[in-house]
């Protein structure tokens, strides 16, 4: 099993900072796809940024040039670094991550979430 725990939320003003950690345990052999999603009350869950292992990054327009994704690989550990806050922001961020395991299996795991909240 793979046990995915962010840290990092908060209550931030608008125009400010919060960076986002994600730390992947369990039975890890590699992980593919990092990513990190919100979901806002009454909205579906959308893709906020991903990097693959080899550093390849995508990013939702609406956070382009401000949030930055990042990871350790020799951690297993995902960031995202967030940067001018808008109080369209606040959502609860999950992590996701597609890990293999040491048989070669590739499964997605999401963590349990936190907690964001931009105030205007």
């Amino acid at each position: 099993q793979v046990q995915l725990v962010e840290s990092g939320g908060g209550l931030v003003q608008a125009g400010g900072s919060l960076r986002l950690s994600c730390a992947a345990s369990g039975s890890i052999f590699s992980i593919n796809v990092m990513g990190w999603y919100r979901q806002a009350p009454g909205k579906q869950r959308e893709l906020v940024a991903a990097i693959s292992s080899g550093g390849n990054i995508n990013y939702a327009d609406s956070v382009k040039g401000r949030f930055t994704i990042s990871r350790d690989n020799a951690k297993n550990t995902g960031f995202l670094q967030m940067n001018s806050l808008k109080p369209e922001g606040t959502a609860v961020y999950y992590c996701h991550a597609m890990v293999y395991t040491a048989i070669g299996v590739k499964s997605a795991y999401w963590g349990q979430g936190t907690q964001v909240t931009v105030s205007s």
